[in-house]
């Protein structure tokens, strides 16, 4: 029988003390039942880490390391509803590992809602990158006017503490960053997420608080991409749509949610292509397209990560040692939407181009 124990405040701090002697801020809002002895053979992969709860995992190679930058999920007993106010998110934390497999160190409070100038609530899911001789971490946070922006962040070590800036980048909007430098030195920002992610209330780029979300026969809402200035803290154009298309090359409905975009953009290079990944939301897959420019079009291919446990389904791609991986997460150590953990398995690409998919249970 598996052994469960309630975590208070004051014994995760104890336990996060213990996995790793140089995290010098322990969460303090984890109470909540967790399974101690997760190991399950049902699942493809076990969590990375159990001492605290984390999800949305975007994962880079810095300096031969592997750092994972995700969202800490808290039980903050916020009631649940479709707008997601019970991911109550209040500050980061990045682990890092010297290979899949190796061990995995949480290197404490990154940064904190309380440290972000202009934010309110809810830190959603993060990501990073690094230019300048600078890392930096991108965020989206609803404003004290409780919309969703995305702010940045700087650090001279991948692992933070964090930086803020005074504002959010000019001209952003709505939720999970992904940040992604290609062969040329650019770097592109892809972005959104409908539903609580609040993508429908932005057309043409203006904000419209009566903004819903679309019929069934209407076209699916896009994801958002923009180029970031050489200050990395800017936009260096207009936010523009990114355009999903089937094999005849048309654009999605709402009714199509089994393909269509609804958040969690991630886009990885393969051979010259593009490959633009996300989850389609209420259908729980993670799907990719495929296109030859960083600005898309991008054509639907299939399913990369087939339904987790747990409502949501978010992830990341990497490339380490010649081989790649996909970053994930799930509830099984929880049982709850918004008490996930994060896993690592290996991707593969087949000589068509394609992506095998992956079942996170066995």
């Amino acid at each position: 029988m598996k052994r469960k124990i309630f975590l208070m405040a004051s014994a995760i701090a104890v336990i996060t003390a213990c996995n790793d002697a140089g995290n010098s801020t322990a969460p303090t809002t984890d109470s909540t039942e967790i399974n101690t002895n997760a190991a399950d053979d049902k699942y493809l992969q076990q969590p990375l880490v159990s001492h605290i709860y984390t999800a949305d995992p975007s994962a880079h190679v810095f300096n031969g390391r592997i750092y994972i930058y995700p969202s800490h999920d808290t039980a903050t007993g916020t009631p649940e509803n479709d707008n997601g106010d019970h991911f109550n998110m209040m500050d980061y934390h990045i682990l890092s590992m010297d290979a899949v497999g190796g061990k995995v160190t949480d290197h404490g409070v990154a940064l904190h809602v309380k440290d972000i100038p202009w934010a309110g609530r809810q830190l959603w899911a993060p990501d990073a990158a690094f230019a300048n001789g600078t890392y930096y971490l991108y965020f989206p946070v609803k404003d004290k006017q409780d919309v969703f922006r995305i702010g940045v962040a700087t650090s001279k070590t991948p692992e933070g503490p964090f930086t803020a800036e005074k504002e959010p980048i000019k001209g952003s909007y709505s939720i999970d960053p992904c940040v992604f430098k290609d062969d040329d030195g650019s770097y592109y920002m892809y972005f959104g997420g409908i539903w609580g992610g609040q993508l429908q209330r932005w057309n043409n780029n203006k904000y419209d608080s009566a903004g819903k979300l679309r019929q069934p026969d209407e076209q699916a809402i896009l994801p958002r991409v923009a180029k970031l200035s050489a200050d990395m803290k800017s936009f260096a154009g207009p936010v523009k749509e990114v355009k999903v298309v089937d094999s005849a090359g048309k654009l999605y409905k709402e009714k199509d949610n089994d393909r269509r975009f609804f958040e969690a953009a991630w886009m990885h290079k393969y051979n010259g292509k593009y490959y633009f990944s996300y989850s389609t939301g209420d259908t729980h897959n993670i799907v990719y397209a495929i296109g030859d420019n960083p600005n898309g079009p991008f054509t639907y291919k299939g399913v990369l990560l087939s339904p987790v446990e747990g409502w949501t389904n978010h992830h990341s791609i990497i490339e380490k040692d010649g081989k790649w991986y996909l970053f994930y997460h799930d509830i099984q150590l929880s049982g709850k939407t918004h008490l996930r953990n994060v896993k690592v398995t290996e991707l593969k690409h087949n000589a068509d181009g394609t992506i095998t998919t992956i079942h996170s249970q066995r």
